[in-house]
């Protein structure tokens, strides 16, 4: 039977972004092609055994409520899950947890399988074929010169392209440890119309848990009730789940780390890429962070069936003598045995600028980008690039427009806006204080936000939608019962609210009005006699305290979204003379010159383009229309 040469999709790579690329173009029926060096590595998680944080877990939620799988996967192999700033307010809080490796690949590479219109090939992709005008793709070239064609690509290359790994002054050509680089790949790709960079990224020496004394450590606590990604899980654990500890480096640390810079591959000059900025080396924190007499780290295990511990916070390119002296001398590291020595690893990237906001490039038709290709880090950033990317080359298979969400829409719309805007010069990393509507942009409500859209789409399942419904039905029933129950003044229900709020009930309030107070909560409501039971989902319960206690707010922010929308859509006139226009600084001035935006909105996303400057441009734009 011979091998068939032609699908609508094709998506290079098999990390976090390539499975959800190739999972969404499937889903929407598109006949999909996965190519990757090596099949037993897809989904593996080449650094931390983690999933989550502030804005990373925000990004899995709304990956989950489009249809995507990173979240389905976690709750399947997670073994501690955790609820970060659960003292804040629901908008900033962010679901964590540790994972084991071996069942989250596992999870991965089953549901891929499974998956109809997707077809797998362990091979290496060498080239792409265009056109003769060089301006639109047609396929690719593996390596052992295998041709596939498609209108539609998805490159997701990770640190494989033209990846260089460096321990102390001893440098290694590969993608990721024991993984080859895609370095012919990387040099076809450097003589195309691309803005190239390099970036680097780093890892911690993994260590065997039997040599650790963990009763010296502090206990981290294990997984709190209602922690979990998937909107379709209805809180079962999969697997057992263990604990994680802390401990510190100390002043000896240092020294030894101090003693041994010049030798490390960051300041040694091997590496020239720049690093992530909020996940540093440890050389990098003792360098930038003189004053600091120690750095927590994060002992995590890897899995339930495995000693192997990842030390989160100690990423080094140090030689592999002094990471065994450092380690050593950290508390309940003394005799540690190294199993993985650390790595630094530089790899080239492509300026997301030139990407559409649908992440096709400009120079190319039908190629999209996706992941760290795109100057990102993480597993989230990246499989929130590669379901967009997947989403949007199956609709151009199919002739369909493109699709991708706005930054009042989602973290992955704020994501996706400060790449192909702005750009990067160092790894790119998702936080809660990007995004200027982050009351409205919260984990609670990502289906909420994305679900309708994910079914229209053609992403979301019967049984996701049919959960999607009811939970909705219910909310919506619910708020309504709270708005037309009342507590009355002088009775059994007010004295007991009283005692939970500081200013006394003057009047009848609705139980909607109460919930409003800080004091009071939906779940305190419910505890008082002939007013309950309510619901008891505490997912459910969660949205009810977030949307009503932020109404007002949201509201404010709704209208501040209509003006701004409003204000992108004006159109900047092609002769416009930024000189003549007063109050603009040189500096704005020479910024806008340089990128010539189209519209307002172009103009509000370069980066130095103050609020004031915006409002004097449309300030003059408007006087120039009414003449």
């Amino acid at each position: 039977m011979s091998i068939k040469k032609y699908f609508d999709v094709i998506v290079i790579g098999g990390g976090h972004a390539g499975t959800e690329a190739s999972i969404a173009s499937a889903k929407l029926g598109s006949n999909t092609l996965l190519i990757t060096q090596n099949i037993d590595t897809i989904g593996q998680m080449s650094c931390n055994p983690a999933i989550g944080g502030i804005g990373k877990g925000h990004l899995v939620k709304e990956i989950d409520a489009l249809g995507g799988v990173m979240g389905i996967a976690i709750d399947f192999s997670g073994i501690q899950f955790r609820i970060l700033n659960s003292r804040k307010g629901s908008a900033l809080r962010a679901t964590r947890a540790q994972s084991d490796r071996f069942w989250y690949k596992y999870k991965i590479r089953s549901i891929l399988d499974n998956q109809n219109n997707l077809k797998i090939l362990q091979q290496e992709v060498e080239d792409i074929i265009l056109n003769k005008t060089k301006e639109k793709i047609l396929g690719v070239i593996t390596k052992m010169g295998l041709k596939f064609y498609s209108s539609s690509v998805v490159l997701t290359t990770g640190t494989f392209l033209g990846g260089k790994i460096c321990i102390g002054n001893k440098q290694y050509i590969g993608g990721r440890f024991g993984d080859a680089a895609s370095n012919i790949l990387s040099k076809k790709l450097r003589k195309m119309p691309f803005k190239i960079g390099r970036l680097k990224t780093g890892t911690p020496p993994r260590i065997d848990g039997k040599t650790i004394n963990f009763s010296v450590m502090e206990k981290q606590k294990e997984s709190v009730k209602n922690a979990h990604f998937s909107f379709i899980n209805n809180g079962y654990y999969n697997l057992k789940q263990i604990s994680c500890y802390i401990t510190y480096t100390n002043e000896n640390t240092h020294k030894i780390i101090k003693e041994n810079l010049h030798y490390s591959s960051i300041y040694s000059g091997n590496i020239i890429g720049n690093g992530p900025r909020y996940c540093p080396s440890i050389e990098d924190k003792i360098v930038r962070f003189k004053d600091k007499l120690y750095h927590q780290i994060f002992i995590e295990p890897e899995g339930i069936n495995t000693t192997e511990i990842y030390p989160n916070g100690i990423s080094t390119s140090l030689p592999c003598s002094v990471q065994n002296d450092f380690i050593h001398s950290i508390k309940g590291l003394e005799n540690a045995h190294i199993i993985r020595y650390g790595y630094a690893i530089e790899y080239d990237f492509f300026d997301p600028r030139g990407l559409h906001h649908y992440l096709e490039t400009k120079c190319i038709k039908g190629l999209f980008f996706a992941g760290q290709i795109n100057g990102t880090t993480g597993y989230e950033e990246a499989a929130a690039q590669g379901l967009i990317a997947g989403i949007n080359a199956s609709r151009l298979s199919k002739n369909n427009s493109f699709w991708f969400p706005k930054r009042n829409q989602a973290y992955i719309g704020v994501l996706i806006d400060d790449l192909v805007t702005l750009g990067t010069k160092e790894p790119y990393r998702m936080f809660t204080s990007r995004a200027e509507y982050r009351l409205f942009l919260r984990e609670d409500n990502a289906d909420d936000r994305l679900t309708p859209i994910g079914k229209k789409l053609g992403l979301v399942d019967k049984k996701r939608w049919e959960i999607f419904q009811k939970n909705h039905n219910i909310l919506i029933y619910e708020k309504n019962r709270l708005k037309k129950t009342f507590i009355h003044k002088n009775t059994l229900q007010e004295k007991k609210i009283s005692s939970f709020i500081k200013n006394k009930i003057q009047h009848e309030y609705s139980l909607e009005e109460l919930i409003k107070r800080p004091e009071i909560d939906y779940s305190i409501l419910m505890s008082l006699k002939g007013l309950g039971p309510g619901i008891k989902n505490l997912k459910l319960i969660e949205k009810i305290n977030s949307s009503i206690k932020y109404a007002g707010y949201i509201a404010r922010q709704n209208i501040d979204i209509a003006k701004v929308k409003h204000n992108e859509s004006i159109c900047i006139p092609k002769n416009i003379n930024y000189k003549k226009i007063k109050g603009l600084s040189n500096e704005v001035i020479e910024k806008l010159n340089i990128i010539m935006p189209k519209t307002i909105r172009q103009a509000m996303r370069i980066s130095g383009i103050t609020p004031v400057a915006i409002s004097i441009l449309l300030i003059y734009i408007k006087k120039l229309n009414s003449k």
